[in-house]
């Protein structure tokens, strides 16, 4: 053989031995522990990474154990182990000679820095600008321990829920509010179904004050989007929470995701019992025939609730997920109240009657939720999403209300109530960053809203001893609302500057039928939006947009029959209510000082057909409808500011001022004016040793004129602790809202013909909460919770 051939043949020889040991699986062993107290680490990243190109190859995580196995074929790689609150390790150069490589015990050392900013990002909550809309993380609020949805909303910069449930937002109402960007049958109902969900299961808030085209039109104020939690941590993760309070509110839940390669399979359940006081006082006074009519007592809504949720997100590929979850829920309601009446003729008193109620309702609630999410291969941000959801909110209301006389009473009443009401929404959204700096979205949206409320009165007849159907009050409203909507979207952003554009066209279409007639409306909206930011400093930055939007009329605006819950003070609805339309312009300036973080807002509306209140009083009865009157233009300045003076103490604070000027005239009455407001909100968040946080809060709102009337200011108070026990698996918070109880609801009409007066308060809610967390080593502060 010649040494040509010799040599060619040791070159072959060689070639497949390289690629054998190229090809050649090699598996990794390995365990992880803590530097200083040898515990073991779970649920740790691992991941090998390319020797050349650094990109990932593989990843796995530790398991409960602190142990993990990984395989490779490659022979010049690099291991990088991280996990967070721990100083990142890199290992290299192996001897990939045998097929098993046993790195033993690998310590890792805690990163104090780290640390110590993770622990600011998890308790203290902080916002987020983004080109449309600011996210506020809720992260673990002291103070929203055990409150519900309502009371997190109320501490959003921007944002305020009066006593009454009603939300507003830069002190306008009109606001759309969506669960996980899609519209909830405990939105649609009121603010008490919104009210039954708790503070531990929210993410965080997305406001929206300016929505560009991607979003659902509805809302003249803007958008706030509740993020609910859910979590996809590797292994098994959960945990345990109990919350009791005073007045009650008692309710214990659980919460576990259980996530494979190509499973996440996650639950919650729980139940719980809360009561919800409330005094009420009210002076009816007829000026022209001196007559008065006055009103106190203190009324309750307790509820039993229980509620199941689960779901599953399926990997189908590293490309594809399919989620399917369903909830069920059911709560037992009741209204119990006692009110003392009282009517004089000429200051001399005619009759006293104490009216006590008697309600009980069922509530059975269902959704479902189906969605597909598709990732292209070019770009994990190039997206294709389509999600169904379906939801069902049932009631089956009865009340009685007695009047025992003291001197005289009117007769007692029953009522009945039979509502249903069905949600539908199919969502297509698509995501394209055709280049780095430019983006396209397209997509559309079919909502579907279906109610029937079938209301009945019956008043005591004393003569035959019986109740009678009263047929004036008495009523079976239908409501029945389409809107098909389909957006478009393009932006550009580089390093400094960035712009968006879009339109959006919403077809509605609304039936009702009220007392057997029915009426239909019929229209195509056109909703444009534009968008820019520019950085001109690296610590200052300029934000503009602008946006038309629209607030359709709901049941509750449309229904002329409600509720005679107090039969002198009652709320109708006005089935020929027309859609208000508002054209909104911002301009929004963010800068860093030092220390400190500032955002300023210079806004400004433009309302037409706006929805108001009317106040008509006879015969010593106060009957409220809404009507579309005239128009409202509103300019305002919004302040928002972080500071944090110590590393142990962080300040957040917001102020809006707003001046308003409004036309408008009905049946001859002039109800034009103009007036100006504003709010205020300081928090306070501090650190001590031993795993201690403070928290206060402090709330002004200032006086604010109405269409007839005006509305009183207030101040209140807030106050929380935490305490971490256990190693940080477990956490106690003790909160207190409205400390002083000086949170009120006080409203006065008074012209020549008459003076109405109403005030109404909350008192002060104490509440401790207890929540131990496993799996991945921290309380998550999940409460069991009504939806």
């Amino acid at each position: 053989m010649t040494v040509k051939i010799k040599l060619n043949l040791l070159l072959i020889l060689f070639f497949y031995g390289f690629v054998f040991s190229q090809n050649k699986e090699r598996t990794i062993l390995g365990q992880l522990k803590e530097m200083d107290s040898k515990t073991t680490i779970p649920y740790a990243t691992i991941v090998i990474l390319d020797g050349f190109t650094k990109k990932v190859v593989q990843g796995t995580t530790t398991d409960e154990n602190g142990i993990f196995r990984i395989t490779t074929s490659k022979t010049d790689f690099l291991i990088q182990i991280s996990f967070m609150g721990y100083k990142t390790r890199f290992l290299e150069n192996f001897d990939t000679s045998n097929p098993l490589i046993d790195l033993g015990i690998i310590l890792l050392k805690e990163n104090r820095e780290a640390l110590d900013s993770v622990e600011l990002r998890a308790n203290i909550s902080k916002t987020q600008f983004k080109l449309d809309k600011k996210v506020f993380n809720v992260g673990k609020d002291i103070a929203s321990t055990g409150m519900s949805a309502l009371e997190v909303l109320n501490n959003v910069p921007s944002v305020n829920v009066n006593i009454e449930g009603d939300i507003s937002l830069r002190g306008s109402s009109g606001v759309q509010i969506l669960l996980d960007g899609k519209p909830s049958v405990l939105t649609e109902s009121g603010g008490n179904a919104l009210g039954t969900i708790t503070a531990d299961m929210i993410k965080s808030i997305e406001v929206i004050t300016n929505p560009s085209a991607k979003y659902d039109a509805e809302g003249t104020a803007g958008i706030l989007n509740i993020i609910l939690k859910k979590e996809e941590k590797k292994g098994l993760n959960g945990s345990v929470s109990v919350n009791t309070g005073i007045p009650d509110n008692h309710s214990v839940g659980v919460s576990m995701n259980k996530r494979t390669q190509k499973f996440n399979l996650f639950t919650q359940f729980g139940g719980g019992y809360k009561s919800y006081p409330r005094y009420n006082k009210r002076i009816n006074t007829n000026k022209i025939n001196n007559s008065k009519l006055e009103s106190e007592g203190t009324s309750y809504r307790n509820e039993v609730f229980y509620n199941l949720i689960l779901g599953t997100d399926y990997h189908i590929d590293d490309y594809n997920v399919l989620t399917l979850s369903g909830n069920i829920a059911y709560e037992i309601e009741s209204q119990p109240s006692e009110t003392n009446f009282s009517a004089y003729a000429d200051d001399l008193l005619e009759s006293e009657w104490i009216r006590t109620e008697v309600t009980e309702a069922i509530n059975p609630k269902w959704q479902y939720e189906l969605n597909y999410s598709k990732a292209f291969k070019n770009d994990e941000e190039h997206t294709l999403i389509f999600s169904s959801l379906g939801r069902f909110f049932g009631k089956e209301l009865t009340s009685e209300f007695s009047n025992t006389p003291i001197s005289d009473a009117n007769p007692n009443q029953l009522t009945d109530t039979q509502y249903q009401q069905a949600d539908y929404t199919f969502k297509l959204d698509y995501k394209n960053p055709i280049s780095e700096q430019v983006e396209l979205e397209m997509g559309g949206q079919y909502v579907i809203n279906e109610v029937g409320n079938d209301y009945q009165v019956k008043n005591f007849d004393r003569e035959d001893q019986e109740f009678v159907v009263d047929p004036t009050l008495t009523n079976i409203f239908d409501y029945n609302q389409k809107v098909l909507g389909v957006y478009g979207t393009v932006s550009y952003e580089n390093k400094n500057w960035g712009v968006k554009v879009g339109t959006r066209l919403e077809n509605t279409d609304l039936i009702i039928t009220n007392r057997g007639s029915e009426g239909r409306q019929q229209y195509n909206s056109l909703f444009p939006s534009a968008h820019t930011s520019y950085k001109i400093l690296e610590n200052f930055s300029l934000q503009a947009g602008y946006s038309k939007r629209i607030y359709r009329p709901r049941l509750w605006d449309l229904n002329p029959f409600i509720s005679i819950r107090d039969n002198y003070n009652i709320r109708a609805g006005n089935p020929d209510l027309l859609p208000e339309f508002t054209d909104a312009y911002e301009l929004t300036s963010i800068y860093k000082i030092g220390k400190a973080n500032l955002s300023t807002s210079l806004y400004h509306k433009y309302t037409t057909d706006l929805q108001e209140s009317i106040t008509i009083f006879e015969d010593n009865i106060t009957t409220t409808t809404p009507f579309n009157i005239g128009t409202r233009r509103s300019t305002g300045l919004e302040v928002n500011g972080k500071y944090s003076p110590l590393q142990w103490m962080t300040i957040n604070g917001d102020l809006n001022w707003n001046y308003f000027n409004r036309n408008g005239a009905y049946l001859g009455t002039n109800y034009s004016f103009s007036n100006k407001n504003w709010s205020t909100r300081v928090n306070t968040k501090l650190s001590f040793s031993r795993d201690v946080d403070m928290e206060i809060t402090g709330n002004y709102r200032s006086s604010n004129q109405t269409l007839q009337g005006e509305r009183a200011g207030y101040a209140f108070l807030d106050l929380g602790l935490r305490k971490k026990i256990l190693m940080g698996k477990a956490v106690v918070n003790f909160a207190v809202r409205d400390v002083f109880e000086t949170r009120i609801f006080e409203n006065i009409i008074n012209n020549v013909n008459r003076y109405n007066y109403s005030f109404g308060q909350r008192g002060r809610f104490i509440s401790l909460g207890f929540s131990y967390g496993f799996g991945k080593g921290e309380a998550m502060t999940y409460a069991g919770k009504s939806r």
